[in-house]
């Protein structure tokens, strides 16, 4: 938090009546000294709005005013609580997806919605793209927004997803088809109409499955879409439920099922072979990859 004895921003005047009733309910005296529209002081707090727009803020309690009621508010940016960071934190959600180059393992995508203060939080919380996270960092984080955010996640285990691969014929239409449903339920449950999709194929697959949704939502498609903090925590959930879905079909085939499609990926896929049987492929592995050609 900043050290800094008087705090300086720029406010709309047209904010000016909704900051005045705020701090009046808040237990602020107001008072109207020359050249300012209003000065409100309490214990700890003291904070003048001049004719021109600028606001000034002074006092021992001024971080904790600054942080949870003045720049969620009324500045809408976060300069103060984190200096140097220019945080957007218009109220969105954020969309990404795990597991589509795992051979083994389900396809999850997921969409999770912050608000303002929400956006500011997952900043605090140290969330990033999930590619730049520990395994157990990505548990605890997982934990933390599945808990305090609004969410949707759909996971496709191998066996369903095959049954629709065969249907869509086309990885990227399968995923818009899942991303879409994904961005509908918490649409619904939301009411947010703003949404970042980390971009994964012409922006036109996307679009045509919204429209064939009928979903009216400003999307935007982003390439590295997890540089936004909503994206990167969609990121982790989807990855998180991509772990924990290989984790139960490894429990269940008694041996560990590798991620990605490596030379490991076609010892264990052999060795599952000669101990279950080749149909087994089908429950636990994405069988038109490349990999089940060389099986």
């Amino acid at each position: 938090m900043s050290k800094i004895s008087c705090f300086t921003a720029s406010v709309d005047l047209s904010l000016a009546d909704k900051l005045k009733a705020d701090l009046d309910s808040q237990g602020f005296e107001i008072s109207t000294p020359p050249y300012t529209i209003f000065s409100a002081k309490k214990r700890g707090v003291s904070c003048t709005l001049y004719e021109s727009g600028k606001l000034t803020v002074q006092g021992k309690e001024m971080a904790p005013f600054i942080e949870f009621y003045l720049e969620p508010e009324i500045l809408n940016h976060f300069h103060f609580s984190h200096p140097g960071a220019l945080l957007d934190i218009t109220p969105r959600i954020g969309m990404d997806e795990a597991g589509k180059g795992d051979f083994f393992g389900p396809l999850c995508v997921a969409a999770v919605y912050a608000d303002s203060p929400g956006i500011a939080e997952l900043q605090k919380m140290g969330v990033k793209d999930s590619k730049n996270l520990s395994p157990a960092t990505i548990a605890k984080l997982a934990k933390k927004i599945r808990a305090s955010y609004a969410y949707t996640s759909i996971r496709l285990f191998p066996h369903k997803y095959n049954e629709l691969y065969a249907k869509f014929k086309n990885l990227n239409r399968l995923l818009a088809w899942m991303h879409v449903a994904a961005l509908g339920d918490l649409v619904q449950k939301t009411g947010c109409k703003r949404a970042i999709l980390d971009q994964f194929a012409n922006p036109v697959v996307v679009e045509t499955s919204l429209k064939q949704k009928k979903l009216e939502v400003h999307l935007e498609q982003k390439v590295r879409g997890e540089e936004d903090l909503v994206v990167a925590a969609a990121s982790i959930i989807a990855r998180a439920g991509f772990v924990e879905g290989i984790q139960t079909l490894s429990e269940e085939m008694g041996m560990e099922l590798p991620k990605g499609a490596s030379k490991q990926v076609i010892v264990a896929a052999r060795k599952l072979i000669v101990l279950k049987g080749p149909e087994i492929m089908g429950r636990v592995a994405k069988t038109h990859f490349k990999t089940m050609k060389e099986l």
